[in-house]
């Protein structure tokens, strides 16, 4: 199982990008594919999750201004980030889960393959 991310870059605030985690080596239709992010200094948290079925969640901290959502034929789930800020710059981690849970999404565990990530920097 490989889970690649891409997309990440230096980008000021304000402006937007949109990361990529392609999978490959899972029924990626099965499974519930997040991101979660870790700036320097501080530990992983979760930003975002979209479940098998289509549902998704957001952290509070980037709700209204990212958006998740998965193409079942490509294997691959996007972020689309707007409207970055300062405080988002961080290094982006997409991960998978087979058995995910709803009051476990925001929990590193719960998720069985990582990818390498992707750095996200945003300048003043």
């Amino acid at each position: 199982v490989q889970l690649q991310a891409s997309g990440g870059g230096l980008v000021q605030a304000g402006g937007s990008l949109r990361l990529s985690c392609e999978t490959s080596g899972l029924t990626f239709s099965r499974y519930s594919v997040g991101w979660f992010r870790q700036a320097p200094g501080k530990e992983r948290e979760f930003v975002s999750t979209v479940r098998s079925g289509g549902s998704t969640y957001y952290a509070d901290s980037v709700k209204g201004r990212f958006t998740i959502s998965r193409d079942n034929a490509k294997n691959t789930v996007y972020l689309h980030m707007n409207n970055l800020q300062l405080e988002d710059t961080a290094v982006y981690y997409c991960a998978a889960s087979r058995t995910l849970i709803l009051s476990t999404i925001r929990s590193l565990p719960q998720y069985d393959y990582w990818g390498q990530g992707t750095l996200v920097t945003v300048s003043s």
